[in-house]
């Protein structure tokens, strides 16, 4: 089973982009997320850094509601890619395919804005 849960907040601005599929147009939605380890550090907080990706209306959901910063709880699984780079090495990139997000809480609400209360994706 590949399932991954994720609680934490976004560390910069989604980028989307508009791609063709065989259904036609697609938005896929790209984003960091950084997630707190229980366990800190002498020197504060530590984090793990999650690359993910929303495909479809999910992804122009995230986009339009969610920001640098925002919290955000997503549910996906993990898929690792394989790809050239321009030395002709292979790499390896691994990221989050979200399935199902909600809201928990943003920088909005800590400030008084207005949140809107979405059914779970």
């Amino acid at each position: 089973m590949n399932r991954i849960f994720l609680h934490g907040r976004m560390t910069a601005e989604p980028e989307t982009k508009m791609t063709e599929s065989k259904d036609g147009k697609q938005t896929i939605c790209k984003f960091s997320l950084a997630v707190n380890r229980a366990v800190k550090t002498k020197d504060g907080a530590t984090a793990d850094f999650f690359n993910c990706v929303a495909f479809g209306k999910r992804g122009e959901v995230i986009a339009e509601h969610f920001h640098k910063g925002s919290e955000i709880l997503v549910m996906g699984n993990v898929r690792n890619d394989k790809y050239k780079d321009k030395d002709g090495k292979t790499r390896t990139w691994t990221s989050v395919i979200i399935e199902d997000f909600n809201f928990c809480g943003s920088k909005a609400s800590a400030e008084g804005e207005e949140v809107p209360d979405l059914p779970f994706m």
